[in-house]
């Protein structure tokens, strides 16, 4: 009788070396993957006009649409979650990377949109952001690797601050209040938090074909940070 043998659910941890670092490997070209597929939907919603059409709405309607953004980024984010984590469906897998990539895109383009038409030295301050951003991942990334502290208390932390985060945001538009600098600072170390909680977290607990999932994972943090750090750049 033929029958298809369910895959290991073992942490990758626990493999030989070269099956750690082709997983390493793996996860990382995806988070490549989710980047490029960013810009290129935030391409076509600039070519498209589409972006300037979502700044249009938003600044026509204030708060509640950021709401509505948010809370369609959560659903999105969801699903995304369900996909990635059907092992036996790859299309779903990689229709889950895709999909987080175009709801992230969705969610810069009007932000970009802003900082690229309105803002003094809006290219500028995108590049440098973006390299502020990368230096900050990749030191991350490499604090994850070497430290030998288990990094597990970080959970609580990431998830009670999100959620605080939220409701900051929903304040702030109820109540007309900015949220200014020392938010953005905030908001970048809880994603700093969540770097280094999911990094080491990607090799103790998941198992080696869950590359697809632990790429989207990195990349909703790492779009999250580069948010509060343009967010910084783009002050007036």
């Amino acid at each position: 009788m033929a029958y298809s043998q369910a895959p290991s659910m073992s942490p990758v941890i626990n493999a030989p070396e070269e099956d750690r670092v082709a997983f390493l490997v793996r996860v990382y070209q995806h988070l490549g993957l989710a980047l490029a597929a960013f810009v290129v939907f935030e391409t076509l919603l600039f070519m498209t006009g589409i972006a300037e059409g979502m700044y249009n709405f938003f600044a026509r309607s204030g708060g509640v649409a950021w709401l509505l953004m948010l809370g369609g980024f959560a659903v999105v984010n969801w699903f995304t979650s369900m996909a990635v984590s059907k092992l036996d469906n790859p299309a779903a897998q990689y229709g889950g990377l895709f999909g987080v990539a175009a709801a992230e895109a969705a969610i810069f383009a009007p932000f970009l949109f802003y900082v690229f038409n309105v803002n003094a030295d809006g290219g500028g301050d995108v590049w440098r952001a973006a390299i502020v951003t990368a230096l900050g991942f990749a030191a991350l990334t490499f604090v994850a690797f070497i430290t030998r502290r288990d990094l597990s208390f970080l959970r609580p932390v990431i998830m009670w601050g999100g959620i605080a985060a939220i409701g900051l945001i929903v304040a702030g538009v109820i109540f007309g209040f900015q949220l200014g600098l020392i938010f953005s600072v905030a908001m970048i170390g809880l994603a700093g938090a969540a770097i280094l909680y999911q990094t080491q977290n990607i090799i103790r607990q998941y198992p080696s074909w869950a590359y697809v999932g632990a790429a989207v994972a990195l990349f909703g943090s790492l779009m999250t940070m580069f948010w509060y750090v343009l967010r910084i750049f783009a002050r007036d």
